[in-house]
This record gives C-alpha cells, structure tokens and sequence, in this order.
C-alpha cells in the first residue's frame, strides 16, 4: 500500500517525532509507514486522516494504482 503521509508532514513542517506525539506512537512506527513497511491498523489510519485533516483515501493507495 502507498501513502502520502510522508509528503503531508513535509507540508505541515512538522518533525517525524512530532506526527508520532499527536498520534501518540512511536517515532519508528511514523518511519516503518512512511516507508511502506507497515500499514497502520484502521483507528491509527482515521488518526492520520484527523491529523492531517484528509480522507483515509486521500492518504492511502493501493500499489497498482
């Protein structure tokens, strides 16, 4: 699965360590999803999508998309 997590910290500025303590995780998770390594469970995924104000879609893509 794809995401754009990475790209929508970047336009809030806002550290690594900073988007895991308003998700209250740890920083390595924030970088295992950034990196596609781990998909986020749904509640952490409607967190994210709270966060940045967005959609889970508008975060999350499948791969062949």
């Amino acid at each position: 699965m794809k995401n754009s997590v990475a790209e929508l910290r970047a336009e809030k500025k806002w550290s690594q360590e900073e988007l895991a303590k308003r998700l209250s995780v740890s920083r390595q998770t924030v970088i295992s999803i950034e990196k596609g390594r781990y998909d986020p469970s749904l509640p952490l995924a409607f967190k994210l999508a709270r966060v940045f104000g967005r959609r889970i879609e508008d975060i999350f893509s499948e791969e062949n998309q």
